[in-house]
């Protein structure tokens, strides 16, 4: 007797469907990695724009060099009618203005530098004379620092750009009696030039006219008439 193989109720798979139906089952690698690429760079977008609206102080550029604009604006304020510098208050008050971005009176921290007041009045305009404001002269309480454009004469024969660089302001410099530190307050004088001024003196006597500064090293012709209006012997 002949057994006849029953049929069965559900047919077998080919091989190729089997692995096709395998391969859409696993899971996708490729997909998976893509997403977590984009998670990574939204992180990295939130982080940096996290940061950009935290940051501290603007820093500003003045000449090639960064300069921090922490000072403050003072409304009103009249320069000279705050405590000498170096006072307990740690604070100066200097009134910026000629060539600058906007001009006014500043407050600033006590040792502050001439570069950092024109960077709290918003930097330089592009007309400028930089050659005739010495930026890295400390500043006084009460000062004001004049910044005039190309071609032009401070007023009052400024001193380093500053129409009050001293008390009196229109005062003349001694060259045979000024110290180092008031020799600055002359316009193109920075702290080395002072010294070499005060070494030759001592080593030579007296200058017996402005024009003898031309013998101390670094001092030319250009900064010898700058001179003229703002020193005596």
């Amino acid at each position: 007797m002949t057994i006849e193989p029953e049929p069965m109720s559900h047919p077998v798979p080919s091989s190729r469907s089997a692995t096709r139906r395998l391969l859409r089952e696993l899971p996708r690698p490729a997909f998976r990695a893509g997403a977590v690429v984009v998670l990574v760079i939204a992180a990295l977008v939130v982080a940096i724009l996290v940061s950009l609206f935290t940051s501290g102080g603007a820093v500003r550029t003045i000449g090639g060099a960064e300069l921090s604009a922490d000072a403050s604006p003072v409304p009103g304020a009249t320069p000279g009618a705050t405590a000498p510098a170096g006072s307990a208050t740690g604070e100066l008050f200097i009134h910026v203005l000629g060539a600058v971005v906007a001009p006014g009176v500043y407050r600033l921290p006590d040792g502050s530098r001439a570069f950092d007041a024109v960077a709290s009045a918003g930097g330089l305009l592009p007309e400028a004379d930089t050659s005739a404001v010495n930026l890295a002269r400390f500043v006084n309480d009460g000062e004001q620092l004049y910044v005039p454009v190309v071609g032009e004469v401070p007023p009052g024969g400024g001193a380093n750009g500053s129409a009050a660089g001293s008390p009196s302001g229109s005062q003349l410099v001694n060259v045979n009696t000024a110290s180092a530190a008031e020799l600055t307050a002359l316009p193109r004088i920075g702290e080395a030039l002072a010294a070499r001024i005060v070494a030759w003196r001592e080593a030579n006597g007296p200058f017996a006219t402005l024009d003898d500064l031309s013998a101390v090293e670094g001092i030319g012709a250009k900064t010898l008439e700058g001179l003229r209006a703002a020193a005596t012997v």
